[in-house]
C-alpha cells in the first residue's frame, strides 16, 4: 500500500487544518503531497489563521506560507493511501477548478480513505460526492452538506464508510486518528 497521502488546498486554507494533519502524518511515515490547483510545483500557497473575537465575528490573520508539491491537474489518485482536505476559505475556491473536482471524485470512487475538516465539504458538495453519507463541518456549511443528499450530524468527528469529517482543528486529535485508522494502520500508546 502507499505510504504517500494528498493534502488538497489553496491559498487562504486554515493554517491549523493543513499543517497539523501534515506534519502529524508524516510523523506516523507517510510522504504528504500538497497539491493545489492553478499551482505549479514550488508555487507558494499563502494560509491563514481565523481568530474568533465574539459571537460569529473572526478576524484572518496570515499563516505560513507552504510550498506546493505538486500541480492539481497532474495529481493520480492511484498513487495516494488518502486524502485530506483543510478548511478555512480555500475549499470555496478551489472548488471552481475541475481537476480539483476531479481529483475529489477519484478518491470516492477508488473508495479511498477521504478526511475532510471544517469548511473542507465545501469541495466535495459540487463532486456530488455526499449522496448516503453522513457528515459533519463547519455549522455554517451543514446546509450545502444537505444539500448534496449527505446526512449532516452537529458532532465534532463523524466517520461514514471512506469519509471522516470534523467540525474545525480543535477536532484534530479525534478526526485524525479515524483517518489514520481508515488507512489500515492502528495507533496505541
Amino acid at each position: 500500500m502507499s505510504r504517500k497521502i494528498l493534502l488538497l488546498t489553496g491559498d487562504c486554507a486554515e493554517d491549523y487544518e493543513v499543517k497539523v494533519p501534515q506534519q502529524a502524518l508524516a510523523m506516523l511515515g507517510y510522504q504528504v503531497d500538497v497539491a493545489a490547483p492553478n499551482k505549479k510545483a514550488g508555487d507558494f500557497l499563502q494560509l491563514v489563521v481565523h481568530d474568533f473575537t465574539n459571537l460569529d465575528t473572526y478576524i484572518e490573520l496570515t499563516g505560513h506560507r507552504i510550498a506546493v508539491d505538486i500541480p492539481a491537474a497532474e495529481v493520480k489518485a492511484g498513487e495516494y493511501a488518502g486524502l485530506v482536505i483543510p478548511g478555512g476559505r480555500a475549499p470555496e475556491y478551489i472548488r471552481m477548478y475541475d481537476e480539483a473536482i476531479s481529483i475529489v471524485r477519484n478518491f470516492f470512487a477508488a473508495d479511498k480513505p477521504v478526511a475532510a475538516v471544517c469548511h473542507g465539504p465545501q469541495l466535495l458538495a459540487p463532486a456530488n460526492v455526499l449522496a448516503g453519507y453522513t457528515v459533519t463541518s463547519y455549522p455554517a456549511c451543514a446546509a450545502e452538506c444537505r444539500i448534496a443528499g449527505a446526512e449532516w450530524r452537529d458532532s465534532p468527528v463523524v466517520v461514514s464508510k471512506n469519509l471522516v469529517t470534523a467540525q474545525a482543528w480543535p477536532n484534530h486529535p479525534e478526526w485524525l486518528r479515524a483517518f489514520v485508522e481508515l488507512l489500515g494502520a492502528k495507533i496505541s500508546i
